[in-house]
């Protein structure tokens, strides 16, 4: 349950007139107490921009952070990670019926005349002392599989991408509920005092085509206070929209009309002792310190040509994802709790190999280069990164399909996410897929159970993390069994 001062929640009818007579009692308490009461607790409140819950974590955590690596699109299990030998001999033989099993399809492919089995192009080979199975299009990422535990057995029930993008990061196919890295923000809240909580960057694409859109409910806070909505980090103009002063009002004007403002909502406070007000004072306040904090932070003349070299030749270059990767790690290095990257236009339903050798050059090396940069500094023993996307891809071809070329429709039943850092166990290969990468045969994992495990590894219970709306106890993870991916945990 939420503290009392988190009460505010979309008026229901029942609630506003609920509210409306425990107000009454307000009022009569107020009057005895006086106001001091409030302003104490308005006090308490203010000591740190971003505190958590009382009781939290709730138990000692492994990770402090959280990086979300999120493709959009839904990478190719079968070109990167899943491995299947044995579909060379079977090159444009019709997918056997005893492995669709009459599972749902796409309307993009259920109209096919056939299904056409469409092995990969691309070479695998084992890499570090794990010996994972890694494809060609990821030598940087290859050279770090002992720091990774890649699980194959991914599954979802969306096999569209809005839906399933809006299931794995919300934990709700339905829009409005609140984001994975806005649920962190409100029950851990941060360490940074001049940054948000949360943050989100959504860097270009090398595909040769236009991306599925992405929508702010993805970062966004839902029903949990707005506070805790992800602040997106542009790398075009200003870093943030309207945080510079207009022409004509310089840092000390600024001031003077914040303190203003703020006495106008302390008072009003004071009258209706509705905590959303000073929500709305402590962010004034923090897009103050913002206006000194970001250009600091967006500056990285500082860092050694070294480290730039652990990313990549676009290190430098704002808007690439090497760029953002490397932004992700000057953030958390600075208290920031949840750091996001959504790389887009992964969706190859089409001309596979040209566009997913693109998408695999913007991320391969800037994913290294994370690694190695926050193990070089301490940091990736308690900084915990996450990479998927929202779905897998088919084993059958999509459209035609030649030797050399190929496109693969949505597939939910099974694909491949990695874990790194903080209490992951590195150089682990988790779960097996059949023959076609179509069925799990070994260790399933919903993606509730991702959620599960991100929030196990920060100290928190997912069931135990609720927010009651609409007189409903809410989780990340819903009312649905899920539980942490414990082989993958040291």
């Amino acid at each position: 349950m939420q503290p009392l001062t988190e009460f505010h929640q979309r008026q229901t009818r029942r609630l506003f007139f609920k509210n409306t007579g425990l107000a009454a009692g307000r009022i009569a308490l107020a009057t005895v107490l006086g106001p001091g009461l409030l302003r104490a607790a308005a006090n308490v409140r203010q000591q740190r921009a971003h505190p958590s819950l009382p009781g939290l974590p709730h138990f000692a955590p492994k990770a402090k952070r959280l990086i979300y690596l999120f493709m959009n699109g839904a990478p190719s299990q079968l070109d990167l990670w899943d491995y299947k030998p044995r579909l060379s001999g079977l090159y444009n033989t019709d997918l056997p019926d005893s492995i669709r099993m009459g599972q749902r399809l796409t309307t993009m492919t259920s109209g096919q005349k056939r299904f056409p089995v469409a092995p990969t192009i691309y070479k695998f080979a084992p890499h570090g002392q794990c010996g994972t199975l890694v494809s060609e299009l990821l030598p940087h990422t290859a050279q770090i599989v002992d720091e990774l535990a890649v699980i194959k057995t991914v599954h979802t029930e969306a096999i569209n991408h809005d839906p399933a993008a809006t299931f794995l990061l919300t934990g709700n196919q339905v829009p409005g509920r609140p984001s994975i890295g806005a649920w962190i923000s409100y029950g851990l809240g941060s360490e940074a005092e001049n940054l948000p909580a949360f943050v989100v960057m959504t860097p270009r694409w090398s595909a040769k085509r236009p991306a599925q859109a992405l929508y702010q409910r993805l970062w966004g806070a839902g029903f949990l206070p707005s506070k805790h909505q992800g602040v997106a980090l542009r790398s075009q103009g200003d870093p943030v929209l309207f945080l510079n002063n207009p022409p004509g009002v310089d840092a000390a004007t600024r001031h003077t009309m914040l303190d203003g403002l703020a006495k106008l909502n302390q008072a009003a406070f004071e009258r209706s002792g509705d905590p959303e007000i000073q929500t709305r004072i402590a962010q004034y306040e923090m897009a103050f310190r913002m206006q000194t904090s970001v250009p600091e932070l967006t500056d990285i003349c500082g860092e050694p040509k070294s480290v730039l070299d652990l990313y990549g030749p676009e290190a430098s270059v704002p808007g690439t994802f090497a760029a953002s990767a490397l932004m992700a790690r000057r953030l958390v290095e600075r208290g920031v709790r949840v750091v996001q990257i959504l790389h887009r236009e992964w969706d190859q339903h089409e001309n596979l190999p040209r566009d997913l050798s693109l998408q695999c050059r913007d991320i391969d090396q800037a994913c290294k280069g994370l690694i190695l940069d926050l193990k070089q500094r301490g940091m990736l023993e308690d900084t915990l990164v996450v990479w998927g996307g929202e779905f897998g891809r088919t084993v059958y071809c999509q459209g035609e399909l030649t030797q050399t070329n190929y496109g693969r429709d949505h597939h939910p039943r099974c694909y491949t996410m990695w874990l790194a850092g903080a209490g992951v166990r590195g150089g682990t290969a988790y779960g097996e897929t059949d023959d076609f990468s179509y069925n799990i045969v070994r260790d399933p994992v919903h993606i509730r159970d991702i959620n599960a495990t991100i929030l196990h590894l920060l100290g928190v219970d997912h069931k135990r993390l609720i927010y009651t709306f609409q007189g409903l106890d809410q989780r990340l993870t819903g009312v649905e069994e899920a539980n942490p991916v414990k082989g993958i945990l040291v």
